[in-house]
């Protein structure tokens, strides 16, 4: 695992944040609350990949 991908979910994140506040103040709850599900699923699918990648990895470490 990297720093990069620590960087990315960080930046995703703050953007969602933002994005959720300024919805929010504009009265837009519902579009708010979908930024931030979208925002969500992209770190999720980052994440399931690298672990994806760890299990193969443990997989060829122990022959399985």
């Amino acid at each position: 695992m990297n720093v990069d991908l620590i960087f990315k979910i960080a930046a995703i994140g703050i953007l969602v944040s933002v994005l959720h506040q300024v919805l929010v103040r504009a009265g837009r709850e519902d579009q708010a609350m979908l930024t931030t599900l979208t925002g969500l699923i992209v770190v999720l699918s980052m994440v399931i990949k690298e672990i994806s990648n760890l299990f193969n990895s443990v997989k060829t470490m122990f022959n399985l």
